[in-house]
């Protein structure tokens, strides 16, 4: 197969369609993936799509391939993500979901699962590889059958989710997949929903579905300023992702989150370690510590955090992106509309679920910025910033993940993108005075390395 290298991601496997990515991929992929799944034990595979106008061509190819490799395909239908990754947590063990996330809306792309694990880096190239020299083995016995995971997803959650009173929400879907399935579910465990975007539309037609974006907020805003709802939730376009607002218009970032998921594990599962990506707020270790865990900082990387948290037997992971990980009473995999839950049962304890929110320690921060590179670029830039870095005392630095300094009170980090070709930014301060000093020194040692970077908010 003649294929585009660019497709083949650190975490998945994402192009344009029909440019980079096309139904013939889609089918030597089914076709791989069964071959591979078969090898290791797996005869059933389910398979998703989100809501993207390609999404039914790809993914009838891709079960296409599958079948022919000899596998039982269980077609799930238009799902979000994390109910394609429930289907292969309780109907079977591997599973692919076809979903362009939150990138624009001629994208789409897969994330899939193999006896339980997500499949990213090596696992992906292997399976180019064999997608290149046609290597799969095509044999009888493939079928395919259909099945609705939405009943046995709703029941799960309604059944693990207990609100202390009704509580009014915005959700604003984006018109993303999440808008058929998490709506049902908020008023099911007894929420008040005030919809916006539900109906899903793969062209996206009132702003993109990426709640990381300030700018895709606007909406949720101004429905909590002119309306009685106390929170608003909003979903990414393949609904593993949330974002949420308090009533006066804060955007409470995933880290801010995280802290208060973590104090409410960490009371069922005193000690447990708390896993978090170097993206996240300095703030966010000393807060699990304070709520009696271990916080664990890890690399970036919804694949990478996952197999982390399995390795450890973590109750929780998160990251800065809004991928958030519960394993304490759930599967481990990221769910927009679960954690939504999960922070809506927390709130509905307080008479203002906002001040709750608000009152969660904060720090000023930059965006996440990108500095654009040559393809193969960020790495080379990252070893010599990590070479060259000769912070004095009370610095400590970490190289996990890129360089991340951290000072007392505030951090600087520079990595390397796994998706794109760009170095990720982020600075944190606990005043503007420390930020703005921690920025002109991590930005004078970029520049050192890389006298040409410049500085553009990220896509996410």
């Amino acid at each position: 197969m003649q294929l585009s290298s660019t497709i083949f991601k650190a975490y998945d496997i994402r192009g344009v369609v029909p440019s980079t990515l096309t139904e013939e991929v889609a089918l030597g992929l089914g076709r791989a993936f069964g071959t591979v799944a078969l090898s290791q034990g797996q005869t059933t595979v389910a398979v998703g799509r989100d809501g993207r106008l390609s999404g039914p061509a790809l993914s009838q190819a891709l079960m296409r391939g599958l079948q022919e490799a000899g596998v039982a395909v269980i077609d799930v239908g238009m799902v979000t993500t994390p109910m394609l990754y429930f289907a292969a947590n309780t109907l079977c063990q591997s599973g692919i979901q076809v979903t362009g996330s939150h990138n624009p809306r001629d994208y789409n792309g897969f994330k899939m699962v193999m006896g339980g694990r997500a499949i990213y880096g090596d696992d992906i190239q292997a399976l180019r590889q064999m997608m290149e020299a046609e290597t799969w083995t095509l044999k009888a016995g493939g079928s395919v059958k259909t099945a609705d995971v939405f009943p046995a997803y709703r029941d799960r959650i309604v059944g693990d989710i207990q609100l202390a009173r009704r509580i009014k929400i915005v959700v604003d879907s984006g018109n993303g997949i999440a808008g058929a399935s998490a709506p049902a579910i908020l008023r099911a465990i007894g929420c008040d929903v005030q919809e916006l975007h539900s109906t899903v539309d793969g062209n996206f037609p009132n702003h993109h579905p990426d709640p990381s974006k300030p700018e895709n907020l606007r909406d949720v805003i101004d429905a909590l300023a002119h309306g009685d709802a106390e929170l608003g939730l909003a979903f990414d376009g393949d609904g593993d992702r949330l974002g949420i607002v308090t009533k006066d218009g804060t955007n409470i970032y995933p880290d801010r989150q995280m802290m208060l998921f973590a104090q409410d594990v960490l009371a069922r599962v005193p000690g447990g370690t708390i896993i978090y990506d170097v993206k996240c707020s300095q703030r966010l270790g000393p807060a699990i510590a304070a709520a009696g865990g271990v916080p664990l900082m890890f690399k970036t990387g919804h694949s990478l955090i996952k197999a982390k948290m399995k390795e450890i037997d973590s109750p929780l992971g998160g990251e800065m992106s809004g991928h958030i990980f519960f394993k304490e009473r759930w599967f481990g995999f990221d769910d927009g509309t679960y954690a939504g839950c999960r922070l809506l049962e927390i709130v509905s304890k307080a008479a203002d679920a906002s001040a709750v929110l608000n009152a969660l320690p904060t720090s000023f921060s930059t965006p996440e910025l990108n500095v654009p590179c040559a393809e193969g670029e960020p790495h080379r830039v990252v070893d010599a910033l990590v070479t060259k870095a000769d912070f004095a005392a009370p610095a400590s630095v970490n190289t996990i993940d890129g360089l991340r300094v951290d000072w007392p009170d505030g951090f600087g980090l520079v990595r390397a993108s796994n998706t794109t070709p760009v170095l990720v930014l982020r600075f944190e301060g606990q005043t503007q005075v420390a930020l703005d000093r921690i920025q002109t020194a991590m930005v004078a040692l970029l520049h050192s390395v890389k006298p040409d970077a410049h500085f553009e908010k990220a896509a996410h």
